[in-house]
């Protein structure tokens, strides 16, 4: 019958898998460092408004709209993160190439041949007069056909296959993990980005009024001037006093204009078609729930990619023990062979083949010890990044817990000591006014003033900043639970709701 040869293979892959192991270790997660609690947790309390960080859009805890609209641009338009998203495609692609060594590879061929020989050819005919000489009978033509089919497949009876896919899946799950995080991390650079833009427009509108008071006072001593009670140096340093002012507001362009490209190219635009209208720095700095910090491990995709990074590992030292294994291949063709095309297809033409090879190294001066060696050592290399992994994670948000902590403490002095220095300008300039105090005691006032004001917005930006910086340390809403199964990664469009494709992506018109 014909494919029999075929069919025998096949019954004998299927026995073979079900009789086969996997050598090496089973992967275990190792435990990793991590306190009962956070240390800098206690006595923080940052102002209201006491919202939570909803999943997947965080940065709606700040309720700016403005905000709301850039942020949601990355997922369509970044260019860093469709490269990471393209990078999960090629590890999952990784997976499918490897699961492919289960099944036999399987071959078809065909081909006809027409060959003609002349009077002189060998095989022809020949006879031989009687004086020597040879002749050729007559010139031949014959025909020749061929068709078949055949495989040949090696049995994963070591697992080394297994294992692979295995390593395969793993880091194809690092890679989202990966590409988690780097949207997290755009999103948080984003927001970051965009608070330091509005404290630019809140320090424009400092210096704005600061220039209008000094040019006040410029008048003033002017006027002092005119009547012959100032001096000439109180004019002078009124308008240094001034100048210098107006330079400072000059110079918050440079910051601004900076900020807004950066934000553009975030959101993936070019910097010259994006603009964002001046607007308000938000003085309210939500509370952000940290949780345990045994939940962090699941909460951070950089913890998450190093942990499924340990599993790929793992895998490849069970890949590199079935090296110590002979390997089987089986074979095995069916097909036809004859002369005429027309009943090439019949019993008499069939021809077949069936066989197995049985191979093993003996000697290979110490590689495949050494190349279990070199498993072994990448596999607790990656359980050393692991832990220090975990441990940086932990010191981001301590840091920002202490961070926002202290900063919640500067910003009420601040807000008293902006007020003293109001109220010490005012009284100074009056007794200026009065000829009781020189000049130069308004001068020190007025540059107090405006030093603690700028003082207490950048404590306000500094505080947004490390808000956003700790909800980028515990994970801003994402949890290890989102991280493709093994059924997902073998599914192409699986991952597409973790991160989206715009409808310009090349990808996106093949799937």
């Amino acid at each position: 019958m014909y494919l029999k040869s075929i069919a025998i293979l096949l019954a004998g892959a299927a026995a073979l898998s079900i009789t086969g192991c996997a050598v090496g270790p089973d992967y275990e997660k190792p435990s990793a460092p991590q306190p009962a609690a956070y240390k800098e947790q206690a006595g923080w309390k940052p102002s209201e408004p006491q919202d939570t960080i909803e999943r997947g859009s965080w940065w709606s805890i700040y309720k700016d709209p403005v905000l709301d609209g850039l942020e949601k641009r990355i997922d369509i338009s970044n260019q860093t993160l469709k490269a990471s998203e393209a990078a999960y495609r090629q590890a999952r692609a990784a997976v499918d190439a490897a699961r492919a060594g289960y099944l036999p590879a399987i071959t078809a061929s065909g081909s006809g041949t027409r060959s003609h020989s002349g009077r002189g050819s060998s095989g022809n005919t020949a006879f031989t007069t009687s004086n020597g000489t040879t002749f050729s009978a007559g010139s031949s033509t014959s025909n020749s056909y061929s068709a078949s089919l055949g495989a040949s497949w090696e049995p994963d009876i070591w697992g080394k296959i297994s294992r692979t896919v295995e390593g395969d899946i793993a880091t194809a799950q690092a890679s989202a993990a990966d590409l988690a995080g780097a949207r997290l991390s755009a999103q948080a650079t984003l927001a970051i980005d965009y608070f330091e833009l509005r404290y630019q427009d809140e320090l424009k509108r400092l210096l704005e009024r600061t220039v209008s008071d000094y040019q006040r006072s410029l008048e003033i001593t002017q006027n002092q001037y005119n009547v012959g009670v100032a001096a000439k140096a109180d004019v002078l340093s009124a308008q240094t006093q001034l100048m210098n002012a107006q330079t400072s507001l000059i110079n918050t362009g440079v910051a601004r204009a900076t900020l807004e490209h950066a934000i553009a190219v975030l959101a993936g635009d070019a910097p010259g078609n994006m603009s964002i209208d001046p607007g308000p720095l938000t003085t309210d700095v939500p509370v952000v729930p940290t949780g345990l910090p045994s939940t962090l491990l699941e909460r951070r995709p950089d913890i998450a990619a190093a942990e499924r990074q340990m599993a790929a590992a793992n895998a490849q030292v069970g890949v590199a023990i079935a090296a110590y294994f002979p390997t089987i291949s089986l074979s095995a063709s069916d097909g036809f062979s004859g002369a005429s095309l027309a009943h090439l297809i019949s019993s008499p033409n069939n021809v077949w083949s069936l066989g197995a090879n049985l191979a093993g190294t003996i000697f290979d001066a110490g590689l495949r010890s050494a190349q279990v060696e070199q498993a072994r050592a990448t596999f607790d290399q990656s359980v050393a990044n692991y832990r220090q992994t975990v441990l940086s994670g932990f010191q981001q948000v301590e840091d920002e817990l202490a961070t926002l902590r202290i900063l919640a403490q500067q910003s009420l002095v601040e807000t008293e000591v902006v007020k003293t220095a109001q109220e010490a300008t005012r009284l100074t300039l009056n007794q200026y006014k009065s000829g009781i105090v020189p000049y130069s005691s308004v001068i020190t006032a007025q540059a107090t003033e405006l030093s603690t004001e700028e003082t207490a917005l950048n404590v306000i930006q500094n505080r947004l900043v490390a808000s956003a910086t700790l909800i980028e340390a515990v994970g801003g809403g994402w949890d290890a639970a989102q991280l493709p199964g093994v059924n997902e990664v073998e599914d192409d469009t699986s991952f597409l709701h973790v991160i989206p494709i715009s409808s310009d992506h090349p990808a996106s018109s093949q799937q």
